[in-house]
Formats: structure tokens, C-alpha cells, sequence
């Protein structure tokens, strides 16, 4: 299990997290939802112990932030190697199973400069699986993806938490949020409104956003 009980955060003397108790399980997908400043990426931060006082363990926790970008011309499989760091090898069938599950190993000779911004983002996410983590932390994992690829990197995460993996992954869109997650889990100025399965937690991620649900259960936003 992993996550944190009555926990405060601050940035730069700023409060941003107030009092969130949170935990997620081993076989479990759950979604934290929220508008933009509202804390999530703080408190995935501090799931992954990368907060002042937090003690990070890369071989069990893997980290993907939003926007991670490769710092150097490196090909796809060396991306997905850099994965293997914490357990100090260089295990090719874990690297060849990650970009496998990410959909890119016929990429894997290319440069990650020469892809696209889609393609590129499913390295880094195959940098992550490559390390083989028992709790994977999601940043905006399918942002810049298109409507397939969202859906499929998704279901690539719903699996892995049915096979046992804890997953807790920073998602914008509500629809997508709510077709794949066990659990959302809604933070606003600094603190959780909601923590329940999708259905429940959904007028409350609503209101957060700034939308009210209809009676089809559609979102509109509000006038």
C-alpha cells in the first residue's frame, strides 16, 4: 500500500496540500482528478516520496512526471534501459516487454528526438514499466496522445493494476477517468472533496471543474 495520512505541503512557504489522508492498494487504478493548482501533482510527488522528509524507493516506485522529456539523443531501448538503473542490470526482456506493452518496439532504434510528441511519451512510459515497479505514479500519462493511443496507454494501466500493480495516475479528462479507474479520487484548493468509486465521485469532480451533470449524465459546463 502506498500513500500518506493527514498530510500538509507546502511550496516555496505556500500551503498546498491540507490534511489529505490517501491510500491506494496493490491491484488498483485510481485516478486523481482535479483543476488545474489544485494539488495533484503535489500529492503524487509525495506518494512517490520526492517532498522534503520522503524517502523514494526506485526499484518498487516508478515516477513518470508531466511533460518528462529525455535529456539526451538516445534511442528508444536506451530510454526504456534507463528503467533498469535502479536494479543496477540491464535486463533486455524487461526493456523488450515494456516498449512491447507501450506499442513502440519497432521503434526501438530510433531517436527519441526524431519522434513524434505522441511517440516519444510512450518511451518514457516504457522507461517506467521497464524497472518492473510494484506502484506505479502517473503525471499526465496520456497527454499529447491521440483518442486511440489514450485509450490503449489507459487499458495498458488497467492491466497492470489486474495484475497486481498499484496505480495512481493525474488525469484531466473525467470520461477517461471514469472508464478506467477503480477509484477517483478529486483534490481542490489543497484538499480531497472526494474519494470513491467513479460513479460516486462524479458530481463532486463536477463542481471541482466548474461543470454540473445533466440528466443523461453527460458533463456540460456550467453557463
Amino acid at each position: 500500500m502506498i500513500g500518506v495520512t493527514a498530510y500538509d505541503a507546502a511550496l516555496d512557504g505556500k500551503p498546498v496540500l491540507h490534511g489529505i489522508t490517501f491510500h491506494a492498494s496493490p491491484g488498483e487504478f485510481v485516478a486523481i482528478c482535479g483543476p488545474n493548482g489544485a494539488g495533484k501533482t503535489t500529492l503524487l510527488r509525495a506518494l512517490a516520496g520526492l517532498l522534503p522528509g520522503g524517502r523514494p524507493d526506485p526499484r518498487r516506485v516508478a515516477y513518470l512526471e508531466q511533460g518528462a522529456r529525455a535529456a539526451w539523443p538516445l534511442t528508444v531501448a536506451e530510454i526504456a534501459a534507463l528503467g533498469r538503473i535502479p536494479h543496477g542490470d540491464n535486463d533486455e526482456a524487461a526493456i523488450a516487454r515494456a516498449l512491447a506493452a507501450c506499442g513502440i518496439t519497432e521503434l526501438r532504434n530510433r531517436r527519441i528526438d526524431r519522434l513524434s510528441g505522441g511517440q516519444a511519451r510512450r518511451a518514457m512510459l516504457a522507461r517506467a514499466l521497464a524497472t518492473e515497479p510494484e506502484t506505479l505514479l502517473l503525471d499526465e500519462p496520456v497527454a499529447d496522445l491521440d483518442p486511440a493511443a489514450q485509450h490503449e496507454i489507459l487499458a495498458l494501466l488497467s492491466r497492470l493494476a489486474r495484475a497486481g500493480a498499484t496505480v495512481v495516475a493525474v488525469l484531466h479528462a473525467l470520461d477517461l477517468a471514469c472508464a478506467y479507474a477503480d477509484r477517483l479520487v478529486v483534490v481542490q484548493a489543497g484538499r480531497l472533496i472526494a474519494d470513491a468509486t467513479p460513479d460516486a465521485a462524479l458530481p463532486a469532480a463536477a463542481r471541482a471543474f466548474g461543470m454540473r451533470l445533466v440528466e443523461d449524465s453527460s458533463l456540460k459546463l456550467v453557463p
